[in-house]
């Protein structure tokens, strides 16, 4: 877990990133919920952009009230005022239950989702070529 210290650090610089905020649900004066929201540009979708949820949760205690569905329609909204495109998220695949919450929420599964730890030492780029345009000069360059 993050020290205050810490996560004081990683606000600060998420607090620069441009449509990227964090929300808090509060009842009563306490924090019942809470969600990251991404807005993001695309080249793609002729320029639309689209919207990412993460680290969405509700209170254990709390779970079953209504309160995620409320969270999740609010944030739907903003993605609606920014003229997402789309409004995604990911979920571990064992969490049946919560995916249960999405789909009545209108969510469809789409695609399979991928990822790699880079935090593991075997989590390097395989040398093996693939197909004949994976050669040692191709580059990816930064373009700003």
């Amino acid at each position: 877990m993050l020290t205050l210290e810490g996560a004081t650090q990683v606000f600060r610089r998420m607090s620069t990133y441009p449509n990227y905020r964090i929300y808090v649900a509060a009842r009563d004066r306490r924090t019942v919920g809470t969600f990251a929201l991404l807005i993001m540009d695309n080249l793609a979708h002729m320029g639309s952009p689209s919207a990412v949820i993460e680290d969405f949760c509700v209170a254990e205690p709390l779970r079953g009230q209504g309160i995620g569905r409320t969270m999740m329609k609010f944030a739907m909204e903003i993605a609606r005022e920014h003229g997402c495109y789309k409004f995604s998220l990911s979920s571990n695949a064992a969490r049946e239950h919560v995916h249960a919450f999405y789909r009545s929420l209108g969510f469809e599964q789409h695609g399979v989702s991928f990822h790699v730890e880079l935090s593991r030492p075997n989590a390097t780029l395989s040398p093996k070529r693939t197909t004949p345009h994976d050669d040692a000069a191709s580059k990816v360059v930064e373009r700003s």
